[in-house]
C-alpha cells in the first residue's frame, strides 16, 4: 500500500457496532449457547469422565443423561473411545469456547468471528456428520431406536452452531444485523 493510502485508511472512520437492543438474532444466540452451557456441564462430562449412567441411580445428573440416552442415544450411553473424545471436546473445548461467546454477542466483540467460524465447521462435522452418520447409519448397537428424541435433542447442536458461521460470515457481524 503507499503512504496516501495508509494515510487515508488510518484516518477512515471506524464503523460502529450496532447495540444489542438491535442485534436481536444475538440475544437469540447467547441464550442458545448458554443453554449449550448448561448441557456441556449436564451431558457431556458424564461419558467424558467414565461416570456410567446406563441405569438410573437417583443421582440428578446419572438420572438425566439415563432419561436421555436409554432409548435416544446408545452411542452416547456406551461410548466407544472415540465417542468420549468428541463428549470431551463439548465438557472441555466447547465449554470454554462458550463462555467466551456469549459475552462475545452480548458486547459484540467482533474478533469471535475466526474463532466462531472454526468452532461452528468443526461442531457440523463432528456432530453433523459423524455421530449423526453413525446414530442413523452406522453399527446396529449405535443406532437411535428413537430418532424423533434424538433429532429433538441434537438438532439444535448443528443448527444452531450453523446459522452462527452465517452470522459471522463477513467481517465485523456486529456493525449489521445478521
Amino acid at each position: 500500500m503507499s503512504q496516501p493510502a495508509l494515510i487515508a485508511e488510518a484516518h477512515r472512520p471506524a464503523i460502529a457496532n450496532l447495540p444489542l437492543r438491535q442485534r436481536p438474532i444475538d440475544i437469540v444466540f447467547a441464550v442458545f449457547f448458554t443453554l449449550f452451557i448448561v448441557t456441556s456441564c449436564i451431558a457431556d462430562m458424564l461419558p467424558t469422565v467414565g461416570i456410567d449412567f446406563t441405569h438410573p441411580t437417583g443421582s440428578f445428573l446419572v438420572d438425566s443423561n439415563y432419561w436421555y440416552a436409554h432409548d435416544a442415544d446408545p452411542l452416547f450411553m456406551n461410548p466407544p473411545v472415540w465417542m468420549r473424545m468428541v463428549t470431551g471436546l463439548s465438557a472441555f473445548v466447547y465449554l470454554a469456547f462458550y463462555l467466551v461467546l456469549v459475552p462475545s454477542l452480548i458486547r459484540g466483540w467482533n474478533r469471535i468471528q475466526l474463532p466462531a467460524v472454526i468452532y461452528a465447521t468443526m461442531i457440523a462435522g463432528i456432530t453433523g456428520i459423524v455421530v449423526f452418520g453413525v446414530e442413523f447409519f452406522g453399527e446396529p448397537e449405535f443406532q437411535t431406536q428413537n430418532p424423533v428424541k434424538f433429532l429433538a435433542f441434537n438438532l439444535p447442536y448443528v443448527i444452531v452452531p450453523l446459522l452462527l458461521l452465517v452470522r459471522m460470515r463477513k467481517p465485523l457481524p456486529f456493525t449489521r444485523r445478521f
